[in-house]
């Protein structure tokens, strides 16, 4: 063995490898003990044939969205900005919680594979077929690409620290094996081995903070709280005034106020995944029934915001006391998270903490495989290509296309090097879709030509923005990417009042299987048996739901920073409000 690889292997301990050794078998073993079961037909393999409980599901979703990038990239925000740039990805909540009380619901009784199987269910004719083909394709591939990437580059980021040398061969390995298990056990394998990792995540970001925060350096949680008088009071805020963020000289635009208004205001009804999104949906779908839809996205939502976020956040804000400079990084603060694991856990605990990041990589890598490959192959390959083979052959066809996407995703991961700032580019690329993906929901009148012109308006706006920006000679900020959103609205609505409306046959057997809330008077007049429910009872139960997951989230933050008294409040707020909308929402579902 080479003396530098030798040196490279050595920084994990015979007890730490083992522990590694012991995951990846246990990974692939999931996956080789579902591969009959997934292998039987479409639903079995990417919908788990609708059999999945909410405590499975729910914990799938999370699992998927606590990536190898979450921690890193929580980490350099809150190192360069604070913690109120977190509400770049906070914000959802406001939208995770409608999907909770609304679009959990919606989407499982549309009973699709993909949630572009839904586009020729609501729409009808070539603009339908055009516009489920380009979605699958672009979401799929470039989109996917992208998500992919980064994630395997904030793995790449880890080896590197933990080992000292890019470790291209190992993260092949960590690739390989998700890909193997995704290829052969599909959404079974995936959210079994999902719930097995987030719970090694969780235990072991949980483990690094205490060990962080009790360290000779911190001085325990109350040497902790006295030492965050010498972090720069802007680093701990939950919100952004007008006094703090950029220099006056840069401008109101420029500045951080302004990021953070958008942050809030903006994105969470503006993105793509305004309604679920891809591999919300499809878990989402693969639930037993819609008790079960309702109860596992809530289930998510409660570990999302709550649960696993504040281990990050002590550790982010630790090593702001501990390495003020990211020196110890050249400069690179997401990585400074891996480094602090590196310096203050030993044998067995680092072990753990690097299968931590194995389990929240892989978990979010096979999700990403499995969900494009569900795109490619129900959207585009059984739609458009080969429609009347058998089960079989569509299964093996879309382990084929798990195999193209991973290959691809290594590829575009060399090009991905601020986790951060892919984020948001990413938001950029479909910011403009989100109000007309909620309102095909509630509002006949949305057509096949709004969301054609939604997606479009958008993509062509963010191209000629980097292009200008690139002319110009500066960099893509929010201040420019803002800009797809107004573009977009605008043009959809443009383009709804002059094409024709959806046929009312098509509008009528769409209420009929879906039966929403909203604004359906077509097919109301052909559906009188069914009756439409009033839309009050979702907007007080929205208001509650979110004053359970906002002042929970905030309220367990304040108690950790040293804010007893105002935790406390925000504690008590947060379960009224929980208990509230439970009882309302348990009335609603056995109704």
């Amino acid at each position: 063995m080479p003396a530098s690889l030798k040196s490279s292997l050595s920084v994990l301990s015979p007890l730490d490898w083992v522990i590694v050794a012991s995951y990846l078998l246990i990974s692939l073993a999931i996956g080789i003990y579902f591969t009959r079961r997934a292998s039987g037909s479409m639903s079995s393999y990417f919908v788990s044939g609708r059999s999945l409980p909410w405590w499975i599901l729910g914990t799938s979703m999370v699992a998927t969205t606590f990536a190898a990038d979450t921690p890193l990239a929580v980490t350099g925000w809150i190192r360069a900005d604070g913690i109120w740039k977190n509400w770049f990805w906070w914000n959802y909540l406001f939208s995770h919680v409608f999907i909770v009380l609304v679009f959990a619901r919606l989407w499982r009784r549309a009973e699709v594979i993909t949630d572009n199987e839904l586009i020729e269910i609501r729409y009808s004719g070539k603009p339908a077929a055009f516009l489920r083909g380009f979605k699958a394709f672009y979401f799929s591939t470039l989109f996917n690409f992208i998500v992919m990437g980064w994630v395997i580059s904030a793995m790449a980021k880890v080896f590197k620290v933990f080992f000292g040398v890019d470790t291209t061969i190992a993260v092949v390995i960590c690739i390989s094996i998700a890909f193997f298990y995704t290829m052969m056990s599909g959404l079974w394998g995936v959210a079994l081995t999902d719930f097995l990792q987030y719970f090694i995540a969780l235990f072991g970001t949980a483990a690094l903070a205490w060990i962080v925060i009790a360290s000779p350096e911190i001085g325990g949680l109350s040497g902790f709280v006295d030492k965050l008088g010498r972090i720069d009071q802007e680093h701990i805020s939950f919100f952004m005034t007008p006094s703090g963020g950029d220099p006056v000289s840069e401008g109101f635009w420029s500045s951080s106020f302004f990021a953070f208004l958008v942050y809030v205001s903006v994105i969470w009804w503006s993105s793509h995944n305004a309604d679920g999104g891809g591999y919300f949906i499809q878990r989402i779908c693969s639930a037993k029934n819609e008790r079960h839809a309702v109860l596992g996205t809530a289930w998510f939502a409660v570990n999302h915001y709550i649960l696993r976020l504040w281990p990050w956040v002590l550790v982010a804000l630790a090593s702001l006391i501990i390495y003020p400079r990211a020196v110890i990084t050249d400069g690179d603060q997401e990585a400074v998270y891996v480094a602090v694991i590196k310096e203050f856990l030993g044998p067995g605990l680092l072990g753990l903490l690097f299968v931590s990041f194995l389990a929240a990589f892989m978990s979010t890598l096979s999700t990403q495989l499995n969900w494009g490959a569900s795109y490619l192959m129900n959207d585009i390959y059984r739609r458009f290509i080969k429609k009347d083979a058998t089960e079989k052959h569509y299964v093996l066809m879309a382990r084929l296309f798990t195999l193209i996407l991973t290959v691809l995703a290594g590829y575009f991961a060399l090009y991905i090097t601020n986790i951060g700032k892919a984020w948001i580019f990413l938001w950029a690329m479909s910011a403009g879709v989100g109000l007309v993906l909620i309102l095909r929901w509630f509002w006949w009148r949305i057509n096949a030509w709004s969301e054609i012109s939604a997606l479009a308006a958008s993509l062509i706006t963010i191209l000629v923005l980097v292009i200008y920006t690139r002319i110009q000679g500066v960099s893509l900020e929010l201040k420019h990417q803002i800009i797809v959103i107004p573009v977009s609205i605008v043009t959809w609505v443009i383009v709804t009042f002059l094409t024709a409306p959806e046929p009312e046959q098509t509008l009528s057997n769409f209420y009929k299987r879906v039966r929403p809330w909203g604004f359906w008077k077509p097919a109301v007049k052909l559906c009188p048996e069914i009756k439409t429910p009033s839309f009050m009872p979702v907007v007080i139960n929205w208001v509650l739901g979110v004053c359970f997951i906002m002042f929970g989230m905030i309220g367990v933050g304040k108690l950790l920073l040293g804010s007893v008294l105002l935790g406390l409040i925000l504690l008590l707020v947060s379960i009224l409000s929980g208990v509230w909308v439970y009882r309302r929402l348990r009335i609603e579902l056995t109704e």
